[in-house]
């Protein structure tokens, strides 16, 4: 990660935790209740970004409470990695509670994987959300989860069922399953993984998100992968997510 990357994410991350709350509006498409917030910062400029709160979430069978977190421990895991694909995002208090707020991405909305997929200019940057996806466990990597900006970039996003102990992934991004992983990403990987070995303070914010248990798991994962050095196969169990986009 370069220097002037870091700043600006922090900087961002600053914006999201002390911007004060115009209005939100809920987005009626999602299971959970997620609202597009927005926001004024110190200069007055607003802007926008996605709030997901506690106390919206529904039930699920096998993931705990708490989905927002994971929102925010994949961001601070990309960071980690030095791929900063994640929209900043934060914890934070907002008029729903406690939740997860992240800057919000124009993109082009027709954009999605299967669109993005087709030009090669973009596969590096799909393969590489698919490595991260097999590390943090995702259990939802829908095609509209690819964010495509103006830019060429293209955003993750919707990170909250990730990092469970248990085999969960489902993913759209199976098309260079079994092919080598590149040496840099790798190298990016064993970085990490040795930080969190060691708990250094970069992973802190990490830790503090997770459970013990889904740490272990995640630098399992990342030994596995390490060992392969490929990008993941599909697993026994159902390996897409639905809907695809």
């Amino acid at each position: 990660m370069s220097e002037e990357t870091a700043v600006g994410l922090a900087e961002a991350e600053e914006l999201l935790s002390s911007a004060a709350f115009l209005d939100c509006r809920s987005l009626w498409h999602s299971s959970n209740y997620v609202y597009l917030a927005r926001l004024c910062g110190p200069g007055g400029e607003p802007f926008a970004a996605i709030y997901k709160p506690l106390a919206g979430e529904s039930p699920l069978w096998d993931f705990p409470e708490g989905l927002y977190r994971r929102e925010v421990a994949a961001y601070q895991y990309a960071r980690l990695l030095g791929w900063n694909f994640i929209p900043p995002t934060v914890l934070r208090e907002g008029p729903e509670g406690i939740g997860s707020l992240q800057l919000f991405v124009s993109h082009d909305r027709q954009a999605h994987f299967f669109v993005q997929r087709e030009n090669p200019e973009l596969v590096p940057q799909l393969q590489r959300m698919a490595v991260f996806d097999a590390l943090t466990n995702n259990a939802d990597r829908k095609g509209g989860h690819c964010l495509l900006d103006s830019e060429g970039r293209i955003w993750g996003i919707d990170h909250g069922l990730c990092f469970h102990p248990q085999y969960k992934l489902r993913s759209v991004i199976w098309d260079w399953a079994g092919e080598p992983i590149p040496a840099g990403w790798l190298d990016d990987v064993a970085t990490a993984t040795e930080a969190l070995r060691a708990g250094k303070d970069a992973t802190q914010a990490l830790a503090n998100l997770l459970s013990p248990g889904e740490l272990d798991a995640l630098v399992a994962r990342s030994g596995a992968l390490l060992a392969t050095r490929r990008f993941p196969t599909p697993g026994e169990q159902r390996h897409y997510p639905w809907p695809l986009v």
